[in-house]
């Protein structure tokens, strides 16, 4: 199957995956679903990731899924993407949004490599907005 926007397919699964109550997901890797899922994980959002050499060249990223241990829901109220293939959306450094009023995280892949909103502003970077999260 060939996927068009992988990143989409990525954040697709994720979502599909906790609505359905699973604890667990295999996705196909590249390198920047690798620095999402580790962004994912610094943040809090999944409980635990490994990365594995499959058959595929690039292997599969293991997901752990995070669930509030009261109400059983998902950590993740909502997923997106931003950036498309068919329309990029690119920000400079002082007109990166707020998620969620500052309570969210938006994912930016710039020159100093794939990094949080928060990051970028401090850094004084800008880039592409692939995705956020809260």
């Amino acid at each position: 199957m060939y996927v068009t926007d992988p990143i989409a397919d990525y954040l697709t699964r994720i979502r599909n995956a906790q609505k359905a109550g699973h604890t667990t997901l295999a996705i196909p890797a590249s390198n920047l679903k690798k620095a999402i899922t580790e962004i994912l994980y610094d943040q809090g959002y999944i409980l635990k990731y490994k990365f594995e050499d499959g058959d595929n060249y690039q292997g599969y990223i293991h997901i752990a899924l995070k669930y509030d241990k009261v109400t059983k829901k998902g950590i993740i109220r909502e997923l997106g993407r931003i950036s498309r293939p068919g329309l990029r959306s690119y920000t400079k450094s002082s007109d990166i949004p707020k998620i969620a009023n500052g309570l969210g995280i938006a994912i930016l892949s710039t020159s100093s490599g794939v990094i949080t909103d928060k990051e970028a502003r401090s850094k004084g970077v800008g880039g592409e907005l692939l995705c956020y999260i809260y």
